[in-house]
């Protein structure tokens, strides 16, 4: 469960749970392990440069690969064939509330995408962890 787009996106949304827009933390139960609000809501920022996969394929397809950070240089997450392709680009993961299954089927913690780090929507952000005292 997660706050996710409802219907045919970006013309119809059924709006099952209230939610348009970001929800507040902790609005769907806990997975298993207890973790809350891994998936959806917004795409969360991370620290590592965005790389595309290479050389050898990940033995698991759904699999993010081992150890992404050894060698992601900045300069391996340019795209010179795409519009703004100097701009380096950060991993973003999990998904967020305009996924819908028309879109873009990433709304789970392994999904990662790059995205330029200048970028200015409102749909990336932080998913904070909170330690038991």
């Amino acid at each position: 469960m997660a706050n996710t787009w409802h219907g045919e996106f970006p013309y119809q949304h059924g709006r099952p749970d209230a939610w348009l827009r970001t929800s507040p933390v902790k609005t769907y139960p806990p997975n298993g392990h207890g973790l809350a609000d891994m998936a959806g809501n917004v795409w969360e920022w991370t620290d590592d440069f965005y790389s595309a996969p290479g050389g050898e394929p990940p033995e698991h397809p759904c699999c993010a690969p081992r150890n992404p950070r050894v060698a992601a240089p900045v300069a391996d997450s340019y795209r010179p064939d795409e519009p703004g392709g100097e701009i380096p680009r950060r991993v973003t993961k999990g998904g967020s509330h305009l996924c819908a299954p028309n879109y873009c089927l990433r709304y789970r913690p392994a999904a990662r995408q790059g995205e330029p780090v200048d970028t200015s929507t409102g749909h990336i952000g932080f998913r904070c962890v909170i330690r038991p005292g």
